[in-house]
């Protein structure tokens, strides 16, 4: 049995273990930073079960590539365009897609916690070097970079890496392409930098975290930084590594970040020295370490990702994020919500490694800073990798949006020969174009669906009269603490044809909360009245709701929503019969002013 087919076996009865093996050894804990073998056994010999890849969206460029047309003169007939202009031949005419903006627009912000405490400069423009911007084209190159998964990367490749890192970091801070700047371009696209003035509304923020641009924009954003490293070292066929957190082998944060210490240029200082290797990352992390022993933690990284990527992820807004269009606001828009990944399994790990003694958890625990470890790029490597395998999984839902408004939102960066171009989410949705794969790694999580707690437990009917119902409840709920409703279901004991058909999905909307703390918040569904007992493998866990910390200059508060799929979890638990669901909310961190808006269940299409 190879150890790829054994762990598999073990993980999917991690349920059964006994109560002595759950008091086994813990993780240690690193207080000093060595060099250490990861003490996962190695994946040499992992049965690779590869998963064919499917079609991939194509889409015609057209005139609004390379137009700045404003929707509301079109629609409005100025100037006689919309008499010239032949409407069927622009998808886009009547669209509101988030235009970023020329960067000479960008505004570095003087407001919010950052300019108390911060170590990292909030003054996040890039560079001008008078240049117009330019419309993106396709690369020509004849290979395909092939990103590697960083626990696999061979000495020789380490060795191209940190000379491609220091290449980088000794570019003059002002240069574009140093890495500085590289950091800088998280900050100014999350931290207030730019407005969506090229849109036509100057006074609205452009935000590219908790809506369906997080994907798209990082994409764009590591597909530029790992040209312009492969540019320095002068060698095409460079690609970045990815993090491979969602493999048993790969949990460990890769030693060649620490190694050699602050003569190595991978190093960063600002990281949690308790999470080195031989530490497991903890893909739940709310700030505090729980002492869950190795090989627990591993199975419930494994649950949890089979959660976020398949019974949460069912459709493309519950997998990328709400609509986000221009003219809404990045702080309160009208029915945001974050994606499963990003709200998952991405926050835990940006928090994970930020370092928990700085005054902002920087560099990685807080979205201004967290361009400037190098990680951030590895971690986000294989963030996008998800993207790659969520479609590849072939399952009926899993595809982009198709709503010309995501498929033509747009971003401005200096590509690998300091030109400023112009890109759009529907130009990389196709990883063949952009010349750049994955190395294949396993995915053990897929045979891990979650074990339920208890079945058939009827615990919403034996609430009734204890807990209120969400018709009763008074919104909007303050989340002080832990919080129960009971929700009824639009339809009970659906058939296979109308699972097919709609997935059933409960809603948390209008979560209001303070955007510079980190925000956490646990939900269980038809859990008994002890959920402290409860983990997170376990089916009755629905899911995590989780931000980073925001910059959002005068207004602190910030709006977003959580989706969590019930189809699987109510066969789980054998509730497909039962007319509601007893939801409870557990705060875990930075809850203390956060509220509610509303909680529903709803039957979403599957398109």
């Amino acid at each position: 049995m190879s150890s790829f087919q054994s762990f598999t076996t073990f993980t999917t009865t991690t349920k059964t273990l006994s109560t002595s093996n759950r008091r086994s050894k813990t993780c240690p804990k690193q207080t000093q930073r060595f060099k250490i073998s990861c003490n996962v056994a190695p994946d040499d010999n992992e049965k690779l079960l590869i998963v064919p890849e499917t079609p991939k969206l194509i889409l015609p460029k057209t005139s609004l590539d390379t137009v700045n047309v404003d929707r509301r003169n079109l629609l409005l007939g100025l100037g006689g365009l919309y008499s010239t202009v032949n409407l069927t031949s622009l998808p886009a005419a009547f669209a509101e897609p988030i235009t970023a903006p020329d960067i000479s627009t960008c505004v570095a912000s003087t407001k919010g916690f950052q300019a108390k405490n911060a170590v990292r400069t909030n003054a996040c423009c890039p560079p001008a070097l008078s240049k117009s911007v330019k419309p993106f084209v396709f690369p020509n190159d004849q290979a395909i970079r092939i990103r590697p998964a960083a626990h696999r990367a061979t000495p020789e490749y380490i060795a191209k890496y940190k000379a491609a890192i220091q290449a980088m970091r000794d570019l003059p801070d002002d240069h574009p392409h140093s890495f500085i700047q590289q950091a800088k371009i998280h900050c100014a696209y999350c931290n207030g930098g730019y407005s969506q003035i090229a849109s036509g509304f100057p006074e609205k923020e452009l935000q590219i975290h908790n809506s369906w641009l997080f994907f798209p924009f990082h994409r764009w954003y590591l597909y530029f930084y790992e040209r312009i490293l492969g540019k320095l070292i002068n060698d095409p066929t460079f690609a970045l590594p990815y993090w491979n957190w969602d493999n048993p082998s790969g949990m460990n944060l890769p030693a060649f970040f620490e190694d050699e210490g602050k003569k190595n240029p991978a190093f960063d200082a600002y990281r949690n020295v308790n999470h080195l290797a031989p530490a497991i990352v903890d893909i739940n992390y709310g700030g505090v370490d729980t002492g869950t022993p190795c090989i627990q933690q591993i199975g419930t990284n494994l649950s949890l990702m089979y959660k976020q990527m398949v019974r949460n992820a069912g459709d493309p807004l519950s997998f990328f994020g709400g609509t986000y269009k221009a003219g809404d606001d990045a702080k309160a828009n009208n029915d945001p919500s974050v994606g499963s990944v990003e709200a998952g399994c991405h926050t835990a790990v940006h928090r994970w490694v930020g370092d928990p003694r700085m005054p902002n958890s920087e560099d990685m625990g807080n979205f201004y800073s967290a361009g400037y470890d190098p990680v951030f790029y590895v971690h986000h490597a294989n963030v996008d990798r998800m993207w790659k395998v969520w479609k590849d999984l072939g399952i009926r839902g899993h595809t982009e949006p198709k709503d010309p408004d995501w498929l033509n939102a747009s971003y401005v960066f200096y590509d690998e020969n300091q030109e400023l171009v112009r890109v759009y989410n529907k130009d990389c949705v196709r990883l063949d174009k952009l010349k750049y794969d994955y190395q294949f790694a396993p995915l053990p999580w897929l045979q891990n669906r979650a074990v339920p707690r208890f079945r058939k437990s009827k615990i919403a009917a034996r609430s009734i009269g204890k807990v209120k119902l969400v018709q009763e409840t008074k919104f909007p709920l303050k989340l002080d603490k832990i919080a129960k409703v009971l929700v009824k279901r639009p339809a009970v004991n659906r058939s296979k044809e109308d699972k097919e058909k709609a997935n059933e999905l409960l809603l948390i909307k209008g979560i209001r909360f303070n955007s510079e703390k980190f925000v956490k918040f646990d939900v269980f569904v038809n859990d008994q009245d002890d959920v402290s007992a409860s983990s997170p493998e376990e089916s009755e866990f629905a899911g995590s709701f989780s931000q980073l910390p925001h910059n959002q200059g005068d207004d602190m508060l910030m709006t977003s929503a959580a989706r969590f799929g019930l189809t699987e979890l109510l066969e789980d638990v054998d509730a497909e019969d039962d007319e509601s669901i007893l939801v409870t909310l557990v705060p875990k961190i930075g809850c203390e002013d956060l509220t509610i808006g509303e909680i529903k269940v709803e039957l979403v299409p599957i398109e």
